[in-house]
């Protein structure tokens, strides 16, 4: 099966994407431009990533003690995408971009992921150039930014430490103003650091000529102790190679050095690193920079201003965690095309008639049985219904930048309150597709001779990378839902209300808007009975309950704004698919946020009392 015509329903039947095209920043574009880029994209992905997917899972990367090797096959695919023109595809053209909408830009780039997640589509470095763009001095944006959208440098996230994975207040990365440059370097405020890094993706490779890295490091007090908390937190620019203000290679290394590659459940076509900064391997001169020893620390350049790059980061963690999301979709939907192939081709027992089974007739294939059709359907309707999601998260990331200034505004609070979803749904429940997929090959899907193992195996950190679960439900229940006083909340609920009265009008659908009515009145009234009491540690007790239910609402407003539009269709195969997954999702998964709303409601501390010794 092909993405393709789901992609092409959801962005320009459902979303009108080409409307897009009447505002000025876009309006170079028209559908005929967005169809090049997709077709573009999914050809470059089907001729160099999906036929490697198996290899660079098995053939992980190495270090052969002087740099870390990767398959020809990921050099192939980096360079591909690179000179396609992806890295800077959103970016305006003094940028060397496209001013492409972001709405297209995430459809196109489903494409690689669905061909292999693990080679990759450099979304760190996109994040990371979009966020010196708009925190990085003119010349950080120049030497830095430009480079990595050009495909020549790469960029990295280095925010959790060894010791504190996402308690990012308890990092000890220190950064010290480096006595030999600092204040005078045209590249920034330069610094040096020290420290250890843990889960960096593609902290060293040799895919480009340089890696920049974005690091959470501490400037210490006056007396010299770091700062507690989140308020020290500053950001640096620190670079695996120096280079001068034209962007060019001094031949220096800096002291990065990698301590160690981490073996992966999946994504092994990428590196996974644990990073030491400044242990003096490569000792860069030129100062003391207030460490023992000449030249002690790595070279770091502050971005933006000091203990303020928590808030500077968020920038690109936020879009990483919509990447995330599409990547778990992507990774749901392969998973669901193979078992829909397999379960087409697979003969296997017969079908129950009026008297039982007839041994005597010829097998049918599984997908004739009721349970497959089941698992097949709950992949469809999850993997479809969170594309839908991620594009219209997309969409409103265009909106805010585009729209007018109550549209925007409107659009900026509608993803803060969805972003949780949009990364945490998806990672959840197409996982789930995946192990469906598994599940309808039967022993065969426990095998590498089948891909669905794989794509269980590369889906699982999506629940983890950017935020775990209980990060994003306590972000969601402790801040999003409250933010300016809930009015995101109440944008929501206004926009599921507006499906809710158009569904009503159709005899097809009147039902389950009915029932989404019940559901958003059900996640309101526990909203407001978590935080009755004003605990936040009886409010936060459960929820990623709360998330889950606030998730599967989410979900089915979407279904039903959806099913709206193929309802209107002409009768189609696609079209039939689309109601049945809308129906499904309505009887088979949304009667489920009663049960997970109860304890919320309740503020049952089951979990958050049980003793240690008890378990």
């Amino acid at each position: 099966m092909s993405l393709r015509p789901t992609l092409d329903f959801l962005l320009y039947d459902w979303l009108r994407a080409e409307d897009l095209a009447g505002r000025s920043r876009f309006a170079d574009h028209s559908r005929e431009t967005f169809d090049a880029v997709l077709d573009t994209c999914e050809r470059i992905a089907r001729e160099k990533y999906a036929p490697f997917n198996r290899t660079v899972d098995i053939e992980e990367p190495r270090f052969d003690g002087d740099k870390v090797i990767l398959p020809q096959a990921t050099h192939d695919a980096h360079k591909a995408y690179a000179e396609s023109g992806m890295l800077s595809a959103a970016q305006d053209y003094e940028e060397g971009g496209m001013q492409l909408p972001y709405t297209i830009e995430a459809a196109a780039n489903g494409f690689f992921g669905l061909a292999s997640v693990s080679i990759g589509s450099a979304l760190l470095t996109k994040g990371n150039a979009n966020l010196l763009l708009v925190h990085g001095t003119e010349m950080q944006k120049a030497v830095f930014a430009r480079n990595e959208l050009a495909g020549r440098f790469s960029g990295t996230m280095c925010l959790s430490e060894p010791q504190a994975g996402s308690s990012l207040s308890d990092i000890t990365t220190r950064a010290v103003p480096d006595g030999s440059g600092f204040g005078d370097d045209p590249l920034g405020p330069r610094y040096r650091l020290k420290g250890n890094k843990m889960w960096i993706s593609a902290g060293e490779h040799e895919l480009t000529e340089n890696i920049i890295h974005l690091v959470l490091a501490k400037i210490p007090g006056p007396d010299g102790k770091l700062i507690p908390g989140t308020r020290g937190i500053s950001l640096f620019i620190v670079p695996k190679k120096i280079v001068d203000t034209d962007g060019q290679l001094t031949g220096v290394r800096n002291d990065v050095a990698l301590a160690g590659l981490n073996h992966k459940l999946g994504w092994r076509g990428t590196t996974n690193t644990l990073l030491n900064f400044g242990e003096g391997k490569f000792p860069v001169p030129g100062g003391s920079g207030g460490f023992d020893g000449n030249g002690g620390g790595a070279i770091g350049y502050l971005v933006g201003k000091p203990h303020e790059g928590l808030r500077c980061m968020f920038h690109m963690m936020n879009e990483a965690r919509i990447g995330v999301g599409t990547a778990a979709v992507v990774l749901g939907l392969a998973g669901y095309y193979a078992s829909l192939d397999y379960a087409r081709n697979r003969p296997q027992g017969r079908p129950v008639g009026p008297a039982g089974k007839n041994p005597a007739q010829p097998q049918v294939r599984i997908i004739e049985h009721a349970d497959v059709k089941r698992m097949l359907l709950a992949q469809k309707s999850y993997c479809e219904g969170a594309l839908a999601l991620e594009l219209y998260c997309a969409r409103l990331v265009d909106e805010q930048h585009t729209g007018e200034p109550a549209a925007a505004d409107d659009a900026r609070l509608l993803l803060e309150v969805l972003t949780p979803i949009a990364k945490s749904w998806p990672s959840e429940w197409c996982l789930e597709a995946n192990s469906l997929a598994i599940q309808v090959h039967g022993g065969y899907g426990y095998t590498r001779d089948f891909p669905v193992e794989q794509y269980w195996r590369d889906n699982r950190l999506n629940m983890i990378h950017e935020g775990t679960h209980g990060i994003q439900a306590a972000d969601l229940l402790g801040r999003k839902v409250l933010l300016e006083g809930g009015k995101g909340l109440q944008l929501l609920a206004g926009r599921i209300q507006a499906t809710i009265e158009r569904a009503l009008q159709q005899p097809d659908l009147a039902q389950d808007a009915a029932a989404l009515g019940q559901a958003l009145q059900q996640v309101g009234a526990a909203t407001e009975a978590a935080w009755a009491t004003g605990v936040p540690g009886e409010a936060l007790a459960n929820a990623v309950p709360y998330m889950q239910a606030f998730g599967h609402m989410v979900l089915a407003w979407i279904w039903l704004d959806v099913a709206l539009v193929a309802v209107a269709a002409p009768a189609s195969a696609a079209r039939e698919g689309r109601l049945r997954a809308e129906r499904f999702f309505f009887h088979y998964e949304l009667p489920k946020i009663g049960a997970w709303l109860k304890v919320v409601s309740s503020r049952d501390l089951t979990c958050a009392e049980m003793p240690e010794e008890a378990f």
